[in-house]
């Protein structure tokens, strides 16, 4: 008798566990995709990088756009759908137009 009112009221205190599990059937799904493991990974190379240097890796990508155009100007892009007008652009365009001197320079010295 004892047993089966400890299995009684076990299945009583767990019934609501039910809903839990069938809600985390699509996570588990989703592992085999490899998205459980990408934002694992994503999260802890932040975590690693946050703790290493004290900045995120927003903060890094903010960083390097105020070294690359301190001025904050802003160029014209063309995308295949709008034409912007973004700080982006002039970071990309001044980034391409180095590269490509020192392609030259590599060029001229060989």
């Amino acid at each position: 008798m004892r047993k089966i009112f400890v299995l009684l009221s076990t299945m009583f205190l767990l019934n609501g566990c039910a809903e839990s599990v069938a809600l985390l059937g699509t996570s588990i799904g989703g592992a085999s995709n490899g998205k459980v493991i990408q934002s694992s990974l994503t999260s802890s190379i932040s975590y690693g990088v946050k703790r290493q240097t004290g900045k995120g890796p927003l903060e890094h990508a903010k960083a390097y756009a105020e070294k690359m155009n301190p001025e904050k100007k802003k160029d014209t892009c063309i995308d295949f759908l709008e034409k912007t007008n973004s700080e982006i652009c002039a970071i990309i365009k001044r980034r391409l137009i180095l590269t490509k001197s020192k392609i030259k320079f590599l060029n001229q010295t060989n």
